[in-house]
């Protein structure tokens, strides 16, 4: 790393080598097949790459937001996200639950931990999601609830989007005693009791339905419904205090790396575009140039954003930081957007055509920029603006 770039550009291109000659080829057998893309996280621990969010004395890469560079994490992100956006989904959840532990567990749940990821290349993903109102059609029921026994917890009831179902070993769960709904559905009066549960997934009494995840894209995140029968989760396995999560604002650490995401498939789309273009003399036309020139401006326009809010975070300037996270939110999935739909509209069918990465692209995209719900993300910046109380966490209308 060095002062004038203030990101590791080593680290990221090792990744990218590897996304390139590794991931890529693998992303649509993944897809097809609606698999957890265990090779990829295989390559990254022999590369020693898979702990990016890890201190260095435990033997991570040191990355974070509170660590002084989040810029080198979110550009692997993009790399990894160019080959395979659902397999960025999954390292993003991945690499987001070791800044939880990094910041919220203690010593001794530091030590037990960090040496399973760097030593034995365990995988993490942290799960919230409890919807309380049913789809059309949709049978199952979410939610948990959590009663507090003597020497820990007793976990029933089943969350929903468990991104690396069946590929993780370990979970980070919202949960809250006070009823269903997780972190993304607490009220603001139950939000103070929202706990995080550290659970090894490798127990008998936790079910994954596999049926229930049978969407258009990002179907390598295999996304199951897990459902949680008398899961008994010890007193040491409690990360943080009850509430800290929401109180501390630690989602919004997140919210920039989702748009790393995006950035990446707006860049594939691009990199396609060209190639394209070149290969079939369209460079000529006017009209493939004005597409050429938007793709160009979205994918530095995002380049630009992550740099600046980087650097709010790297510097210490919080919760700046914070606020213009919603703002590279609700713009990268646009331009993102932009971007694949001007490659579409300048390469003509074809491009949606398999062994096109584009046709995965278009659909994976879809797919995960409904990660939030944009509306209320342009809501909330709008109440920023206004000087109103915003929830840079989840979006809501009242913060809780």
């Amino acid at each position: 790393m060095t002062a004038e770039t203030s990101w590791d550009l080593d680290v990221v291109a090792r990744v990218a080598r590897l996304a390139r000659e590794q991931f890529a080829p693998r992303a649509a057998h993944y897809d097809r097949t609606a698999t957890f893309p265990i090779q990829d996280f295989d390559d990254l621990f022999a590369a020693g790459l898979n702990a990016p969010t890890i201190p260095r004395e435990y033997g991570g890469l040191g990355l974070g937001p509170y660590r002084g560079d989040v810029f080198t994490l979110w550009m692997m992100t993009k790399e990894i996200a160019k080959a395979d956006l659902a397999l960025a989904r999954c390292w993003e959840g991945h690499a987001n639950s070791l800044v939880l532990l990094d910041g919220l567990a203690d010593e001794a749940q530091r030590r037990r931990w960090f040496a399973g990821i760097v030593e034995r290349n365990e995988t993490w993903v942290a799960w919230s999601g409890e919807p309380q109102a049913r789809a059309t059609g949709e049978q199952v029921r979410f939610g948990t609830t959590v009663q507090v026994v003597d020497g820990g917890f007793v976990l029933n009831g089943t969350k929903a989007f468990c991104t690396s179902a069946g590929g993780a070993r370990w979970a980070l769960l919202l949960v809250n005693p006070a009823g269903p709904g997780g972190a993304r559905h607490a009220s603001a009066e139950a939000a103070e009791t929202v706990l995080l549960l550290a659970c090894d997934l490798a127990d008998p009494t936790i079910h994954i339905d596999g049926t229930w995840w049978d969407p258009i894209g990002m179907r390598a995140t295999v996304s199951h419904a897990v459902r949680f029968d008398q899961t008994f989760i010890p007193d040491e396995n409690l990360v943080g205090v009850p509430g800290q999560y929401l109180r501390d604002g630690w989602q919004t650490c997140f919210v920039p790396h989702y748009a790393s995401s995006f950035l990446g498939a707006a860049e594939a789309a691009f990199e396609y575009g060209l190639d394209f273009i070149r290969h079939q003399n369209k460079s000529d036309d006017p009209y493939v140039q004005h597409h050429v020139a938007k793709m160009a401006l979205n994918v530095e326009t995002m380049h630009l954003w992550l740099r600046h809010i980087a650097t709010l975070w790297e510097s210490g300037r919080y919760s700046e930081a914070q606020a213009a996270g919603s703002r590279i939110r609700h713009l990268g999935e646009h331009l993102a957007s932009e971007t694949v739909d001007h490659c579409v509209r300048a390469c003509g069918a074809r491009a949606l055509n398999r062994p096109s990465p584009i046709e995965r692209i278009v659909r994976d995209l879809t797919i995960y920029v409904r990660h939030d719900n944009d509306d209320q993300v342009l809501a909330t910046i709008g109440r920023q603006v206004l000087g109103k109380k915003s929830d840079h966490s989840f979006f809501k209308a009242t913060a809780p």
